[in-house]
């Protein structure tokens, strides 16, 4: 199972005056999607996100953002007490809406740790990033009236307006080495997917290939996985696309800290 530290006990209440994040969970698992699914990591979520899928896997860190403050010093210091670790994934929530990612990240760098960071890509940050995660959300995510968890669809048309921002997503790709990681709900958001694959591959410098795009099913339990698992892996033959599995929910289903 997971190793989960409690950041309670670690960090503060209110934002310490040295450099520091909102940590809503750090734990040490298994990455569960994308490339290096099945690497063991230790993830950093920070809490607090600038869009708002209905569907968020992290409900705690975007619609009700909950966790502690702490430095990048105590957030260095609790990673190293996972010794066999190389690996160190960087989440949310968004964590690049923070200033103080980018020491973070620096901190680990200078410390010879990989480092992924799974973001949305509606912003760009120059930091030491190995892996960037981008996860473009798709019309498919916005939280309309009848889609939200709140059941008010305020969030609807700000998510709408900011889900995707061309220039950090191409900024994104150019910088770093990068994977696409779409979230697909239904066959319907293959078009969409496919749209937006064209006008990154014309607006990057950077080479693009078909193994860059992952298709992951939405589903936060084994139970809605299974409803999409099949179907989103046939759209991946089909489009010549990746398939990544949600290894973590497959494990040890909606458990926090995996």
């Amino acid at each position: 199972m997971p190793v989960a530290t409690d950041v309670s006990d670690v960090g503060s209440e209110a934002s310490p005056e040295a450099a520091a994040l909102p940590i809503n969970e750090l734990f040490y698992s298994l990455q569960g999607e994308g490339k290096l699914a099945g690497v063991p990591s230790v993830f950093v979520r920070t809490s607090g996100c600038n869009l708002r899928c209905w569907f968020c896997d992290s409900y705690h860190t975007s619609w009700e953002p909950t966790g502690a403050w702490l430095t990048i010093d105590e957030l260095v210091d609790e990673i190293s007490e996972y010794k066999a670790a190389e690996h160190v994934v960087l989440t949310g929530g968004e964590p690049m809406i923070h200033d103080a990612t980018e020491q973070l990240l620096q901190e680990l760098d200078d410390r010879g740790f990989h480092t992924t960071v799974e973001t949305n890509g509606t912003i760009y940050r120059e930091a030491p990033i190995d892996l960037a995660s981008i996860s473009p959300k798709l019309t498919s995510s916005t939280p309309t009236e009848e889609l939200d968890p709140k059941g008010e669809g305020e969030w609807a048309e700000r998510h709408e307006n900011r889900r995707i921002d061309m220039d950090a997503l191409s900024g994104l790709v150019d910088a770093y080495d990068s994977q696409l990681k779409f979230v697909v709900t239904d066959p319907d958001d293959m078009a969409e997917i496919e749209d937006l694959f064209t006008r990154l591959q014309e607006t990057t410098d950077a080479e693009i290939h078909n193994d860059d795009v992952l298709l992951m099913p939405e589903g936060r339990t084994r139970e809605e996985l299974d409803e999409r698992r099949e179907s989103v892996a046939e759209l991946a033959q089909e489009h010549g696309y990746r398939y990544t599995p949600r290894l973590h929910v497959d494990l040890w289903n909606d458990a926090p800290g995996t």
